[in-house]
């Protein structure tokens, strides 16, 4: 299993953001984005989810059965700077609706709704309106969306932002869990996020298409 990106290139309005970035991740692997804010690491991480289309280039998944005739949205959680939550709704309910939404995608199954909770510390609170929870509740909620349906591939924009140390270390277990059961991750951030057997992408943005430069 792999998610495989060729000479992608994409753009913002009539600006190039970047261009011929290529990468392979393999099952259990993690690729960080890291650079300046503008770099184009959301943008990248949108396109790998299919939300917008490149410029040029692809990118393709493929399953162990060597399968690459699977769509970005069916296979990937794209989780990006906002929560994707109603507040008015019970967090359970949001929760129930993603599950039942996404579904599994082969390979794996969600968690129950009570489970993943507790996975992210918050067993007790599910009752409660999203919008009465605060940002650091909120947000491990949103990652909580993860485990609720299965999907191999984790695309995941600043996923510790509105966390305190010990979320951002519960987090990276929880990483750390879907690379050893042969997920794959691809992410976004301005801080390490402890996560084994990871490699690192620099996007220098606007002058890296200037200077064809890409680290």
């Amino acid at each position: 299993m792999h998610l495989t990106a060729e000479n992608l290139s994409a753009r913002r309005g009539e600006d190039l953001i970047f261009k011929d970035i290529s990468f392979r991740i393999e099952a259990g692997e993690a690729l960080v984005l890291t650079g300046k804010n503008g770099s184009g690491k959301s943008t990248l991480l949108r396109v790998a989810a299919g939300l917008l289309r490149p410029e040029n280039g692809s990118v393709r998944f493929a399953d162990s059965q060597g399968s690459s005739d699977h769509r970005a949205s069916e296979i990937s959680h794209y989780l990006g700077h906002r929560n994707a939550m109603k507040s008015e709704l019970m967090v359970a309910e949001n929760l129930t609706f993603w599950q039942d939404f996404l579904g599994n995608a082969f390979g794996g199954e969600g968690l129950p709704i009570m489970e993943a909770a507790e996975a992210v510390g918050l067993p007790g609170i599910t009752h409660l309106p999203f919008g009465y929870l605060s940002a650091g509740q909120q947000r491990r909620f949103a990652f909580a969306k993860l485990l609720v349906a299965y999907r191999p591939v984790w695309i995941l924009d600043e996923p510790t932002a509105a966390l305190d140390a010990s979320a951002d270390r519960m987090f990276a277990e929880l990483i750390a869990t879907h690379q050893k059961k042969g997920g794959i991750v691809l992410a976004a951030t301005h801080q390490p996020l402890g996560l084994e057997n990871a490699r690192e992408l620099r996007m220098t943005g606007f002058a890296g298409v200037d200077q064809g430069v890409w680290g």
